[in-house]
């Protein structure tokens, strides 16, 4: 399988705020661990940032979250909607790359993080979502833990798409594979 990472929407809109999403810090570190491995692994890692109203792309709430590491060699993709691959330039960017497996990282969880595995499996695509290395804010009805939790038990059950869904943490993502001979 080939692979490509999605960061979604981590943008100073949504990370540089009074009240941060759930365990950002940490998400952020697991994002930069996440991309890191996939740079090493010849991967391409693929930046998506959300424009609207309020987040005006080129402005400073629409630029990357401060502490995300970014390299000359990433993509990036703008979009206006949940879903990442509607009216973007990511499909096609996608299959410049014969991409085939997906893994998902980003904000918000219930929102354009879900659209977009969804969309991915609809699509095709097997998909890793990074179970640590995904965030929400705290809403009235339920805390992002929760948030985040639901999401990693309830989207690698959906087996109608017909393409694996798993949810993995970083350390199990980037672990190395260790290769056995038969004696």
């Amino acid at each position: 399988m080939k692979t490509a990472v999605l960061v979604i929407d981590v943008q100073r809109a949504f990370f540089e705020q009074e009240t941060l999403p759930y365990d950002a810090a940490a998400t952020i570190n697991n994002i930069n661990a996440v991309t890191e491995w996939a740079r090493a692994s010849g991967a391409p890692v693929v930046f998506i940032q959300h424009q609207n109203a309020q987040v005006i792309a080129g402005s400073d709430a629409w630029r990357l979250q401060q502490d995300l590491v970014v390299q000359p060699a990433d993509q990036f993709v703008q979009k206006c909607t949940p879903d990442a691959f509607q009216n973007t330039i990511l499909k096609p960017l996608l299959d410049q790359h014969d991409i085939d497996h997906l893994v998902i990282c980003g904000y918000a969880t219930e929102f354009c993080v879900d659209t977009t595995v969804r969309r991915s499996a609809a699509l095709g695509y097997a998909v890793d979502l990074v179970a640590d290395a995904h965030t929400t804010d705290n809403k009235p009805h339920s805390s992002g833990e929760f948030i985040r939790q639901h999401h990693n038990c309830t989207l690698p059950a959906i087996t109608s798409f017909g393409v694996p869904v798993r949810a993995l943490t970083t350390a199990e993502l980037t672990r190395p594979v260790i290769a056995t001979q038969a004696m």
